[in-house]
């Protein structure tokens, strides 16, 4: 038997679970008739560093749920090139979750506002029928004018519903190391570490340091990132840096990222894609402020294409692309072939040496005072004027 619902999220991550509650915001009655599908049972693993930007924050509150669950406030950073390194501090610089509870804690408030959240339903066929979406799960089998695939990076929706087309995959590894195992001073700072010094090596990203909290105890989450796949290159990376924090091994995990590219299809007939399955952050890497955006701006477009019967996906593509969220994807996109390609001495130079550009681009990264949704006019103001 097909049970009919007009919209089906599939992934209960920031993306799927933002994308459910901004639409009970703005059409509670459309939001009570869909359903969200969830491969895992929360609290389930998730591999990720739980860098919680500012503009992560800021989502939040608009989506009217506090960050409850247990977190590392972040107010120093210090960032190593291999030209020198720059410290900065700054109140909320960051905040470190861990997923597993960040994200069981966001699907508690879908629950607490009447949406439904089916978990162990992992999808295994989706497929258009007739003017609409037939998604199948290992136990039921739905039918809806709308799917929004907010599947990770390996998203079962975009391969399925607009092709696998080509896709820009990074990498990261990670481990998590008990303080009493090393020597990182970090978490009695409350700070991270950025280093970069590894990019004339070729690692075309940086290691990480992040203090953080696993069942309470303090740890170090300890990773390596790079825009390209080479594995063996980003696992000699993090190893090298490891070595000078701690002598004991750690459990390593990698985990793909889906970036963005322009102009790359997020969005067709019946289906609209949020987070990473339509692409996040390539520079950092850096993916949960963003899912978040992205499942705002899906949840508005799917109430429009309600009101206006159009289901094409261009409404939501355009407003993405047009929108302050499409301009900063395509800003950071920039940033990466300037600070990981052949200019990166040049670009990297220009960061360490103005303390002026450097704050600026901080704030415009993190969403300080909406500055990552300012035109780059009020940037070239501000730097000009001194008021960065």
């Amino acid at each position: 038997m097909v049970e009919r619902r007009p919209i089906v999220i599939v992934g209960s991550g920031p993306a799927g679970a933002a994308a459910a509650l901004s639409l009970q915001r703005l059409d509670p009655s459309l939001a009570a008739e869909a359903i969200v599908l969830e491969k895992a049972r929360h609290p389930r693993r998730k591999i990720c560093a739980g860098g919680l930007i500012p503009a992560g924050i800021r989502s939040l509150h608009e989506l009217e749920v506090d960050l409850s669950v247990p977190h590392v406030t972040v107010r120093r950073a210090r960032v190593a090139t291999p030209g020198g390194d720059v410290d900065h501090d700054d109140e909320g610089l960051c905040y470190v979750v861990r997923r597993d509870e960040f994200d069981a804690s966001l699907v508690a408030a879908c629950r607490e506002r009447g949406i439904a959240v089916c978990e162990g339903e992992p999808v295994v066929e989706v497929r258009r029928d007739n003017g609409a979406v037939r998604v199948r799960t290992g136990r039921a089998e739905y039918e809806a004018k709308l799917v929004i695939g907010a599947d990770g990076a390996g998203s079962a929706v975009r391969r399925h519903l607009l092709g696998g087309g080509k896709s820009a995959i990074a990498r990261a590894v990670m481990c998590d190391v008990p303080m009493r195992d090393t020597s990182w001073d970090g978490f009695a700072e409350r700070r991270f570490d950025f280093d970069f010094r590894a990019l004339p090596e070729g690692l075309r990203g940086y290691r990480w340091a992040f203090p953080c909290l696993i069942g309470g105890e303090p740890h170090a989450n300890v990773g390596a990132y790079s825009v390209t796949t080479e594995g063996e290159r980003l696992n000699r990376a993090l190893s090298e840096y490891l070595e000078p924090l701690t002598s004991r091994p750690a459990h390593r995990s990698a985990f793909p990222i889906h970036c963005y590219r322009p102009r790359a299809r997020i969005a067709g007939p019946n289906v609209f894609l949020a987070g990473d399955a339509a692409g996040v952050d390539p520079l950092m890497g850096e993916g949960i402020s963003l899912a978040l955006d992205y499942g705002v701006f899906a949840a508005a477009a799917a109430k429009r294409a309600f009101r206006s019967g159009d289901f094409s996906g261009a409404d939501y593509q355009r407003a993405v692309e047009t929108s302050w969220l499409g301009k900063k994807l395509r800003r950071l996109h920039l940033a990466t072939q300037l600070f990981y390609g052949p200019s990166w001495r040049l670009w990297f130079g220009v960061a360490r040496h103005s303390e002026r550009a450097r704050a600026l681009g901080l704030r415009w990264y993190n969403g300080v005072d909406d500055w990552d949704r300012r035109s780059g006019w009020a940037a070239v103001g501000a730097l000009l004027s001194g008021r960065a």
